[in-house]
């Protein structure tokens, strides 16, 4: 069974492969139609024809042998008599003597005759009379000259299809004679036309398919020859071009497609010159900024160094001059850095190491922006070390940057950081998630694009450049990993960062879902807002989303000593929190609790 099914296979990938095999077995497949219609007329037609002369040839023997009876019959009433002169008569139908066979234009025949006759009145019969069958002789009994095809058994040794014609008589009342054709022969020259014609077909189909299979070629040959240099110029040959070989549609085609070709390695040629100095000039021009921008942030430094001094309205311009001067350097950073991998030179500084370090110092980093918008961050780290062969700078990178964009469109709403990892699929994921603005659909493709935004009104609190996803999928990719995005409006966005834990080794099925089940969580009225708070969930009580429970959230005092309860899907302490050592009052408090993330 399994040698048919991978015959089976095979025969249909050749079928979908092979242009060629196709047109010849359709070829084949329509003359074996054609033949076989044809050959089915000729023979019924061959057929009728051969039965039609058979039949006039009965009718003409039956003339004369109907003569022959009545002239030996006419005028004998005596029963014996009678019998005696059918047998005569019968005798004188043959030139075989005792055998009973005759020979005429129809060819050989056996006859049989009956009457009525004798006193009182019986049926004499001489020759094969059983051999008619009924329904003819009824007819004839009627007076009318009939004939049927029928098989018959000859004591003699001919068993076969023979036609039987009856006829009566005009000069003796009851007298029915009845000549038997057998068609043997004609049996026979049927069988020879239908042997001859069915190795006649079988001999063009064999024909038919060589030259379909020579015509097909010289069309297939070029076209084979075409995929094939148009697979190598998809390799980047672009030298590669089809022969030319007269004058014919196949050289036309061969003409056209080396024109294609070459007007695609020009164009492709130009836009890579562009594109070369493209990033050569962006490169140049972020390399030649860095000199004045250095300058300038020497003399910004001073002035806001020396801000105390001056009166608020400059104090309060030297703190804006370092924040756009900050957000000028970011820029120039971002666009060395996107110039690197458009230009295909950036570079993983690989290292093993344990991820959750790169999650806490992108944490750490963003602190300040939770803290100025409200949001509260919750971390789910597991509790066993996460090693990984990763560019620990990159890799901080991207979970900075998709946690300031999540905290950017959070709506004072929490925001997770969620890092799984598994060793038998060789993969470890970070998921972050708000609870925020959301994605329309189609925007989960658009949001990598550079300088793309959902909403340009919208104020960026962390000073973005419009580059830093951009950037991410780029160093997701140089990492032999995936940057996935998911959104819903009304209901918040997650991003999913999947890298191998072992570089080489085929990245498997990630342990964390890109969508949520998560339930929406209604913002805080202002005058119950908290400060931000950074609550980290550790993994031996937390596990994938699916399996995440819903924990009763105790009541939370915040700094201001105003209670406020803390539901859905933010974790609240439970009487277990230890303060971060990295953090001071003004930053966000850090807290361990028990309770699921769901």
């Amino acid at each position: 069974m399994a040698w048919f099914q991978a015959v089976g296979t095979a025969l249909g990938h050749l079928w979908r492969r092979s242009l060629q095999l196709r047109v010849i077995v359709s070829t084949l497949t329509l003359s074996l139609i054609v033949i076989t219609i044809l050959g089915v007329v000729l023979t019924g037609q061959i057929t009728d024809r051969l039965l039609e002369a058979k039949i006039n040839a009965a009718v003409e023997e039956m003339d004369r042998a109907r003569s022959t009876v009545e002239n030996r019959l006419t005028g004998v009433h005596d029963a014996n008599s009678q019998q005696q002169r059918l047998a005569d008569a019968r005798s004188a139908l043959s030139s075989r003597g005792g055998t009973g066979q005759s020979s005429g234009a129809a060819g050989s025949f056996d006859s049989a005759l009956a009457m009525v006759g004798g006193t009182p009145p019986q049926e004499l019969t001489t020759g094969p009379i059983s051999q008619v069958p009924p329904e003819l002789r009824r007819f004839v009994q009627r007076n009318q000259v009939s004939y049927q095809f029928t098989t018959v058994a000859d004591p003699d040794g001919y068993r076969g299809r023979a036609l039987i014609i009856g006829s009566p008589s005009a000069e003796v009342a009851t007298l029915e004679i009845y000549l038997i054709f057998p068609l043997a022969s004609e049996e026979s020259s049927l069988s020879l036309m239908r042997g001859t014609m069915l190795i006649g077909g079988v001999v063009l189909l064999v024909l038919l398919a060589a030259i379909t299979a020579l015509v097909t070629r010289q069309v297939v040959l070029p076209i084979r020859s075409a995929a094939r240099i148009a697979g190598r110029f998809a390799d980047g040959r672009l030298k590669e071009r089809m022969l030319v070989r007269g004058e014919d549609d196949m050289a036309r085609l061969a003409q056209a497609f080396n024109e294609m070709a070459e007007s695609l390695s020009n164009q492709i040629t130009q836009l890579e010159e562009f594109g070369n100095l493209q990033r050569r000039f962006t490169s140049d021009v972020s390399h030649e900024l860095r000199t004045p921008l250095t300058t300038v942030r020497m003399a910004a430094d001073l002035i806001h160094g020396s801000s105390d001094d001056l009166d608020p309205a400059l104090a309060r311009s030297s703190e804006l001059l370092v924040n756009e001067l900050d957000r000028f350097e970011g820029l120039l950073n971002d666009l060395l850095e996107i110039s690197r991998h458009d230009a295909g030179v950036a570079e993983l500084q690989v290292e093993s190491l344990d991820v959750r370090m790169c999650a806490r110092a992108a944490i750490s980093t963003v602190r300040h922006l939770a803290k100025d918008a409200g949001v509260e961050v919750v971390i789910d780290l597991p509790e066993e070390p996460v090693v990984a062969e990763v560019d620990p700078r990159r890799v901080e990178r991207v979970l900075r940057n998709l946690l300031a964009n999540a905290i950017d469109h959070s709506e004072g709403k929490p925001v997770l950081i969620r890092m799984r990892g598994d060793a038998e699929a060789n993969a470890v994921a970070t998921v972050v998630r708000d609870q925020g603005v959301g994605l329309r659909p189609g925007e989960e493709k658009l949001v990598f694009n550079r300088f793309w935004r959902s909403d340009p009104s919208r104020v960026r609190r962390s000073g973005g450049t419009g580059l830093g996803l951009s950037i991410s999928v780029e160093d997701a990719n140089l990492h032999e990993g995936r940057l996935e995005a998911w959104g819903d409006p009304g209901v918040g966005a997650s991003f999913r960062l999947l890298l191998p834990m072992v570089r080489g080794r085929k990245l498997g099925q990630s342990p964390l879902a890109l969508e949520p089940m998560l339930r929406k969580v209604p913002a805080l009225p202002e005058s119950e807002a908290v400060e931000p708070t950074v609550i980290e969930l550790p993994a031996a009580e937390s596990a994938d989303d699916s399996d995440a429970t819903q924990a009763t959230a105790p009541e939370h005092t915040p700094r201001d000593g105003t209670p406020a309860e803390r539901t859905g899907d933010l974790a609240a302490t439970n009487g277990r929190g230890d303060t971060d050592s990295g953090a001071d009052d003004d930053q966000p408090m850090s807290t361990e609790t028990g309770d699921r993330q769901t």
